[in-house]
C-alpha cells in the first residue's frame, strides 16, 4: 500500500472520547458524505479507544462493547464503505489502551486478522503502557507485518509520541504516518507547541509515503468535548491551526462533531486552495525564514515549496498582541534585479494581492497569520 498524499478524515477521540456509538458513527459518516467533506478529500471514518469489551473472549479475540455497537463492528465497516469511505480502528502496542481496554502487545497477528476481516482500512496504533523492557521500533514492525500478512490494504497510523526519535525509522518499518507529539487540546499554546516541536525535527522526514501526524485537528470544538478546554480557541486559531497543519503536509483527522460543525469552520477545513497546499504531491516540508530585525516580535515566517514551481508562505503571529512584519524576495531566496517577478494570491480568499516589490508589509492580530500563493514569472 502506498500513500501517496496525506490521509484525510475523521477520527472520535477529540470531542467523544469513550462516548461513543454505532449510531455516532454512522450519522458522523453520513455527515461526511452530505455536508460535502467527501468531495473535498476527507475519506476515513475512525473510532479511536474505549470501543472494546474490557477482556477478550476465550479463544483470545478482542470482541466489540454490544451496548456500543450491538451490530458489531463488520456491520458498521459495511455501512461506512456503503458511503464510498474507509473505516479505521484503534490499538496499542502495549499492554493496554491508554483508556486501560485490551491491547495489542503479543497477539498483533490475531488482532490485525480480526481488524481485516472486519473489513478495517486504518489502523491507529498507539503507545500507552508498553513495557520498559520493550524493544519499541520492533513493537511497530511486528504490527505492520502483522497488516500486511492479511493481504488486506490496511493504513498504519503510528502513534508513539516520538519516543526514540520515531521519525528516524517510521517510514523504514512500514508506516503510513507517524504521531511524533502529545496529545493536541483545544487551546492555542498547544497548536502552536506541536508545530514549532515538529518544525525543525519530524516534519524533516516526513514525505510521499510517510507522513508526519501532527495529531487530530480541534477546529470547531469551542472547548466543547473530550480534549475541550475553558480558554479555548476561537476561529481565528482555527484559521491558524488549519494553515498550519496543511503547511505541514500532516494528515487532516477531523476531530470537532461534524454533525454540527460551524459554517466558518466548516468552509476552512474544505478549503480547496488549503488542502492543495497539504496535498501537494511533492509533499516536501516548510523551513522557517529568519526573522531576527526589529518588530519582529511573535512572528514566524515559513516556506514552502510545491511541485508545480509555486512557492507558499505562510506568516503566523504566535504571540498575544498585534505584531507586524515585512516579506521580501530575498527572504525566499530571490535576489534584486534577478529577472523574476513573484506573484502573489491570498490562499485563504484566492484574491489577487500584486506583485511582490521591495516588500510586502503585514499586521497580525494575535494568533492570526496570512499564507500567500507565489508564482514566479520572468520579468
Amino acid at each position: 500500500m502506498h500513500i501517496q498524499t496525506p490521509p484525510m478524515g475523521w477520527n472520535t477521540w477529540n470531542t467523544f472520547g469513550q462516548n461513543i456509538t454505532e449510531q455516532l458513527v454512522m450519522e458522523s459518516a453520513d455527515a461526511m458524505v452530505e455536508k460535502g467533506y467527501k468531495d473535498a478529500g476527507y475519506e476515513y471514518i475512525v473510532i479511536d479507544d474505549c470501543w472494546s469489551l474490557k477482556q477478550r473472549d476465550e479463544n483470545g479475540y478482542l470482541v466489540a462493547d454490544p451496548n456500543k455497537f450491538p451490530h458489531g463492528m463488520k456491520y458498521l465497516a459495511d455501512y461506512v464503505h456503503s458511503k464510498g469511505l474507509k473505516f479505521g480502528m484503534y490499538s496499542c502496542a502495549g499492554y493496554q489502551t491508554c483508556a486501560g481496554y485490551p491491547s495489542s502487545y503479543g497477539y498483533e497477528f490475531k488482532d490485525a486478522e480480526t481488524f481485516a476481516s472486519w473489513g478495517v482500512d486504518f489502523l491507529k496504533y498507539d503507545f500507552c503502557y508498553f513495557p520498559d523492557s520493550g524493544d519499541g521500533k520492533l513493537a511497530y514492525l511486528t504490527m505492520s507485518n502483522a497488516l500486511r500478512s492479511t493481504g488486506r490494504d490496511i493504513l498504519f497510523s503510528a502513534c508513539n509520541w516520538g519516543t526514540d526519535n520515531c521519525w528516524e525509522w517510521m517510514k523504514s518499518v512500514g508506516a503510513h504516518m507517524y504521531r511524533s507529539t502529545g496529545d493536541i487540546f483545544d487551546i492555542f499554546e498547544s497548536v502552536k507547541t506541536i508545530f514549532t516541536g515538529q518544525v525543525h525535527t519530524g516534519l524533516a522526514m516526513t514525505g510521499a509515503g510517510c507522513f508526519n501526524d501532527l495529531d487530530m485537528l480541534v477546529c470547531g470544538m469551542y472547548g466543547k468535548g473530550n480534549v475541550g478546554k475553558e480558554n479555548a480557541c476561537g476561529d481565528v486559531e482555527y484559521k491558524t491551526h488549519f494553515a498550519l497543519w496543511c503547511l505541514a503536509s500532516s494528515p487532516l483527522m477531523m476531530g470537532g462533531d461534524i454533525r454540527n460543525m460551524s459554517d466558518y469552520c466548516h468552509d476552512l477545513m474544505t478549503n480547496p486552495r488549503l488542502i492543495a497546499i497539504d496535498r501537494d504531491p511533492d509533499a516536501r516540508p516548510p523551513f522557517e525564514i529568519k526573522t531576527n530585525y526589529w518588530n519582529s516580535g511573535s512572528i514566524r515566517k515559513y516556506i514552502k515549496i510545491l511541485s508545480d514551481g509555486d512557492y507558499i508562505v505562510g506568516i503566523f503571529n504566535f504571540g498575544d498582541g498585534e505584531c507586524w512584519n515585512s516579506l521580501y524576495e530575498q527572504e525566499i531566496g530571490f535576489s534584486v534585479g534577478c529577472g523574476v517577478k513573484l506573484h502573489m494570491t491570498d490562499v485563504f480568499t484566492g484574491k489577487d494581492m500584486g506583485i511582490l516589490k521591495d516588500a510586502y508589509n503585514v499586521v497580525l492580530p494575535a494568533h492570526d497569520c496570512i499564507m500567500l500563493r507565489l508564482h514566479a514569472e520572468r520579468a
